[in-house]
Order: C-alpha cells, then sequence, then structure tokens
C-alpha cells in the first residue's frame, strides 16, 4: 500500500491499520513514487484548500489523475475522500481533484436545527446503511452488516451528482450523507476505518482483498 504525503495526514495511525491486517505500507511524497506504485492510499485531516495545495506543492495531482485513469486502487480517507470530488465550500470555493463529480458542503449549524444533541463537527461512532435500491453485493462491503458502527470526525460532507456512485450513507441531525462512494478503481471514506476498531480494519482488509492485495507472508511462500 503506498500512501501518499502531503502535509495534512494521519500517516501514522494509517499505516498501523494496515500492519494490523498483514499488509506492508510505504510513504511516498513525489510524483516518481505515485506513478510507481500499485495501490494508493490517500488520507488526511484538516482543511480542504489546505490539502489541494499541500499535492500541488507537491507536484502530485496529475501522477494523481494518471494513476486512476490507469485503473490503479485508489481509497481516499476523511479529507483525503473529500478531494476526490471537484469542488469544496469549506471557507471559500476551492477545486478539488475532479475525480468524481460533486461538491463538499457543510453541516448545517447547531442553531438551525432543533435538536438538543445535535453539534458540528461530527465526532464520533455513527452507523452506515445501504441507499435505497443500492446493494453492496459485488463490492468490498459484501461481507459488512448493516448499521455497522464507524468513527467519524468531520464538519464537511460530500454530495455527489450522480448519486450511483453513493455505496453507503449515515445520517446526523437529520443530514443523510454519502460515507462511502465509488467510482471505478475509487473509493472514499467519509470515517476512519483505521480508527474504527475491527470493523474498521475488516473494511481495509476487504479493500485489499477485492484489488488483490494479498499479506505479507502470502507473498513470502
Amino acid at each position: 500500500m503506498t500512501i501518499i504525503d502531503y502535509g495534512l495526514n494521519n500517516l501514522k495511525s494509517v499505516s498501523k491499520g494496515f500492519e494490523k491486517i498483514g499488509r506492508s505500507s510505504k510513504v511516498v511524497d513525489t510524483p516518481e513514487e505515485v506513478l510507481s506504485a500499485k495501490c494508493l492510499v490517500l488520507p488526511g485531516i484538516g482543511a480542504f484548500e489546505d490539502g489541494m495545495n499541500g499535492l500541488k506543492k507537491r507536484g502530485l495531482i496529475d501522477p494523481i489523475t494518471q494513476k486512476v485513469s490507469e485503473g490503479t486502487p485508489f481509497l481516499g480517507i476523511c479529507l483525503g475522500m473529500q478531494m476526490l470530488f471537484t469542488e469544496s465550500e469549506e471557507f471559500g470555493l476551492h477545486k478539488g481533484l475532479d475525480l468524481i463529480k460533486g461538491r463538499v458542503i457543510a453541516f448545517k449549524a447547531p442553531e438551525e436545527l432543533n435538536i438538543d444533541w445535535y453539534k458540528v463537527p461530527h465526532m464520533g461512532w455513527n452507523e452506515i446503511i445501504t441507499p435505497t435500491g443500492s446493494t453492496w453485493d459485488g463490492s468490498f462491503l459484501e461481507e459488512t452488516k448493516e448499521e455497522t458502527n464507524l468513527y467519524f470526525v468531520h464538519s464537511f460532507y460530500p454530495v455527489p451528482e450522480d448519486k450511483r456512485v453513493i455505496l453507503a450513507t449515515t445520517e446526523h441531525g437529520k443530514q443523510v450523507f454519502a460515507s462511502i462512494v465509488q467510482k471505478g478503481s475509487v473509493v472514499g471514506t467519509q470515517f476512519h476505518p483505521e480508527k474504527s476498531g475491527e470493523l474498521g480494519l475488516s473494511l481495509l482488509e476487504s479493500f485489499c482483498d477485492i484489488n488483490n492485495i494479498g499479506k505479507e507472508e502470502e507473498k513470502n511462500e
């Protein structure tokens, strides 16, 4: 697993997550390393504009776009998921990678909703469900149970133009948002699988399995 470092990453926790499921990983920050990768992971915490500027500064946007066009498996986590989209409204309007058409928007402010417990950011455990009319069959979620709880920390969420890319949704304060998206070889999770206990690790493992990324002991046999 090749983890992209652009200056706003939770690199250690993501690397540790892959280590726990027996997959090796390396952290890279150059175009050459991205172009040679067999599977890419774009984690991240922080502001959308800062994240995109980090990719630009390192010359990573074109290599990422090229790898996705070639069908390289790609996983975006939290901010990394949001940057997959066309643009974000976070602190202005900023362009994203445009790998999935759509816009990242903010949760409604607490004073807009008459819900005592509602807070922003959305922080803590929440469940994922299958959108109406959709199925997880054939995806990396195929073995996942409905209403699985995973760990979220975010104030913004993406709204895809094409609802067919939405694999799972989550509700916070009567706002239903896309918590997992997939378009071709590109997958995005708004939650942190690496911080979501055994269930989160099982999703990372399923992502690896469906993309034929074997365990280290299997490679050495």
